[in-house]
């Protein structure tokens, strides 16, 4: 027997993978999504999200992905890596990621090989858009005039062509590096850490959609969950994990503030 036989769960409540079924509605991440909703639909060129590290930006991403309808939009999410990425890379991702097949040649090239593919899909009827997740892995400042050229690919009287940044807080310091293209952020969304009420709800709707409706953790172990997470949804999850395996070990049904504070402990949060 595991810890979800033990507490009647379906699968796992709080795993860190950023799965759509645990999506929670919180007032602020629907807030966000739906501002970048808006800026993607009216081609406003580039937003940009950003949140400390386990606020939900990549869940957010992915959220926004699948919202945007295949027969209105050509999407695609983008994940930067590492930093060591060029212009010449990115281009050719980007490129690719729209639909042109084996971008290839000079810088000069590509972009027009770019532009001609945006002609087509505007002429469908259809909204290019990217998506940039971990977007602050490109600090290069030459990065960010590609992306101000990009956005200057256009027709009259339309955009071709529309950015979502995802990242840390840092990304404000690489948009810096090129003013102009700062000056181009038509929405900007920061994401907060939860208040203790919604750290409360958070991990009963986890806990609801996995399979268990009663109250399994205490009001005074969850506000210790969010002492020790500091509102953070990835480190709530870990807190909560590591607390339902205690209470498993432990053979308690109910996860008690005591529990919360010994796996916090041990996580060294």
């Amino acid at each position: 027997m595991d810890y979800l036989d033990f507490y009647g769960l379906n699968q796992e409540p709080f795993s860190v993978m950023p799965l759509n079924k645990f999506y929670y509605h919180s007032e602020q991440h629907d807030r966000a999504l739906e501002k970048l909703q808006y800026a993607v639909s009216t081609m406003k060129g580039l937003a940009v999200l950003v949140g400390d590290l386990g606020t939900g930006k990549t869940t957010l991403a992915r959220r926004l992905l699948e919202s945007l309808p295949e027969d209105e939009y050509e999407a695609s999410l983008l994940v930067i890596v590492h930093s060591d990425v060029d212009s010449a890379w990115l281009l050719k991702r980007i490129a690719s990621q729209l639909g042109v097949e084996n971008p290839n040649g000079e810088k000069v090239d590509i972009l027009s090989q770019l532009f001609q593919r945006l002609v087509q899909i505007a002429d469908a009827g259809k909204k290019a858009v990217i998506l940039i997740d971990e977007a602050q892995m490109l600090k290069k400042p030459q990065l960010m005039e590609e992306f101000r050229g990009l956005l200057n690919l256009e027709l009259p009287e339309k955009k071709l062509l529309s950015f979502v940044f995802f990242g840390l807080p840092e990304l404000d310091d690489c948009l810096k590096s090129d003013p102009p293209l700062a000056q181009r952020v038509a929405v900007k969304f920061r994401l907060q850490p939860f208040m203790p009420e919604t750290t409360l709800a958070y991990i009963h709707h986890r806990l609801s959609l996995a399979g268990n409706d009663e109250p399994m953790f205490t009001d005074d172990a969850c506000l210790a969950v969010h002492e020790h997470s500091k509102g953070i949804p990835r480190l709530i999850n870990v807190i909560c994990d590591n607390a339902l395996f205690e209470g498993f070990v432990r053979k308690l049904k109910h996860i008690n503030e005591d529990i919360v504070t010994t796996v916090s402990s041990d996580l060294g949060v």
